[in-house]
């Protein structure tokens, strides 16, 4: 089943967040469940740009007897703006899209999260210059992005802070006659991205 990427990406913030609730006693069907606003950045190297993400809720829940995480966002999709040869103007709409599950664990003694998800990358708009340029319905990344978050320093439990990590943007296929001219603009390694979450609410 594919969801919205971040979803995946945000597992491991909300891990971070109910790391803090390691006093409450741990069974075989002890779970804390906490929803928190969500906003973020990603950094497309190649591009040498940065898009917004967000903002979006993310629902994330802790099996607190096995340190299990799960979690589901909700993003809206996300527009880029650069200049093609640093002088043509190209404005790209993209979502972000979760393959299967995303794995995830916490260190309740360290405060520490990592989650991995696998992750497809899909256009669904182009414009060259001010001109649509038709992109079909199926313009994606071949094979899913794998991005690794890890919770960052300062990361308060209910409160929220930040994850972050890096990732390589796989080549596109299906994108008709641009798909050329985006696979020259966008893949490739040491694109990074990070996800901030707000104050959380248990439920």
């Amino acid at each position: 089943m594919r969801r919205p990427l971040i979803s995946v990406l945000a597992v491991g913030a909300a891990a971070a967040a109910v790391i803090g609730f390691s006093a409450i006693p741990a069974s075989a069907d002890s779970s804390i469940t906490a929803t928190y606003p969500v906003t973020g950045s990603t950094y497309i190297k190649a591009l040498n740009a940065t898009v917004r993400l967000g903002p979006g809720t993310l629902v994330s829940t802790l099996d607190l007897s096995t340190s299990a995480l799960s979690s589901s966002l909700t993003l809206p999709a996300a527009t880029a703006s650069f200049k093609e040869l640093g002088i043509i103007p190209v404005t790209a709409t993209t979502e972000l899209i979760q393959d299967g599950a995303a794995t995830g664990t916490a260190d309740i003694s360290t405060n520490t999260v990592t989650t991995t998800a696998q992750v497809t990358l899909k256009i669904t708009s182009l414009s060259v210059a001010g001109l649509s340029v038709p992109v079909g319905s199926r313009c994606e990344t071949r094979t899913p992005a794998s991005i690794t978050l890890a919770s960052e320093a300062g990361f308060k439990l209910l409160s929220g802070g930040t994850l972050a990590g890096t990732y390589t943007i796989p080549r596109f296929s299906h994108c008709g006659l641009a798909t050329l001219l985006i696979n020259l603009t966008i893949p490739g390694k040491g694109n990074t991205i990070t996800l901030t979450l707000g104050a959380a609410k248990l439920s």
